[in-house]
């Protein structure tokens, strides 16, 4: 079983707070037409925050299934940043600027899950 991460607060899950928060504060007031895809990046975008902190508290197998998750979502979060920013719904360089925070969450999971090996 691998199992070296120690059980602290994770980085990862730090900045993917801040990236939730702000995509909760820019998708919040979107039109009627784009509410379910502003819906769906909420739910993505607090995906990511909850299965870095829940795989930070797991072991093995199903620590990794949690980051796995949280990357999948973070890519996610991405697609509905495009998609709102395209229909010109939401601020374009503050989307940006999330997306960048998701993009730096996306690189230190995919560390997560692929630790150098000694």
């Amino acid at each position: 079983m691998h199992d070296s991460q120690p059980k602290t607060e994770l980085i990862a899950y730090t900045v993917a707070l801040e990236a939730a928060s702000m995509t909760m504060a820019l998708v919040r007031r979107v039109p009627a037409p784009f509410r379910s895809l502003s819906d769906q990046a909420i739910r993505a975008a607090s995906s990511v925050a909850a299965n870095l902190n829940e795989g930070n508290g797991r072991f093995g197998r199903d620590r990794f299934n949690h980051w796995r998750i949280a990357y999948g979502s973070a890519k996610e979060v991405d697609t509905f940043l495009r998609l709102l920013s395209g229909a010109k719904v939401v601020d374009i360089s503050e989307a940006e600027k999330v997306a960048d925070l998701f993009d730096q969450v996306r690189a230190m999971t995919w560390r997560l899950l692929h630790p150098k090996s000694s």
